[in-house]
């Protein structure tokens, strides 16, 4: 593409923080998109078919981009978990990963609007919780207040106190977007952010 034009279609400042990494110019957007698990939707299929309809549906909107789209999910014990929202929600998210292998899986779609093809991948990240106590899961969430996060925490402040051990390919993958999935993404468009960084 002679003209960079990238949209993420996410209102999340977490996924806007990372995407800022790479250097590029963006904007985002965010779809409107409902996000209810089908009845017999796995966390795998539910994740990657969002984060497409999420690029798709800014098609029309963007007509000639490259639009990133991206959906997270928890899972413990093959149940699926979202984001808490209320605090008491936290605590019982929380309380339940205590001692725990908690699975995230993250997708990542990037469609190119002009051509209508699209890239799609899946990202997994494992996280072994300590051992927490009540106190613990309090201090924390009143400290952080990590309710609109998938799983109750936010890795990148004082929620990597909560972990024991993480296993991972890419670390932003945890926070909310696959850079490193992203990038080779965006080489396959013939857009490479060592490239254009530092244009914007």
């Amino acid at each position: 593409m002679t003209s960079i034009k990238l949209v993420l279609a996410s209102s999340s400042r977490y996924r806007r923080q990372l995407l800022q990494k790479l250097g590029m110019e963006f904007i985002w957007s965010s779809p409107n998109i409902d996000e209810t698990p089908g009845k017999h939707e796995t966390a795998e299929q539910l994740v990657l078919r969002l984060a497409k309809q999420k690029a798709t549906a800014l098609a029309a909107t963007f007509p000639e981009h490259l639009i990133i789209g991206s959906d997270q999910v928890a899972t413990l014990n093959n149940q699926i978990i979202g984001k808490p929202h209320a605090h008491e929600d936290a605590v019982d998210q929380l309380t339940s990963f205590s001692g725990q292998k908690v699975e995230f899986l993250t997708s990542l779609c990037l469609h190119n609007s002009k051509t209508h093809q699209s890239q799609l991948t899946l990202d997994k990240y494992t996280i072994k919780f300590r051992q927490l106590t009540g106190s613990q899961i309090e201090n924390y969430l009143r400290r952080e207040k990590p309710y609109d996060c998938a799983g109750s925490f936010k890795s990148e402040g004082l929620g990597i106190c909560l972990f024991e051990e993480m296993e991972g390919e890419d670390p932003n993958t945890l926070i909310g977007l696959p850079l490193i999935e992203l990038v080779n993404m965006l080489i396959n468009e013939g857009v490479d952010p060592l490239a254009s960084a530092g244009k914007n």
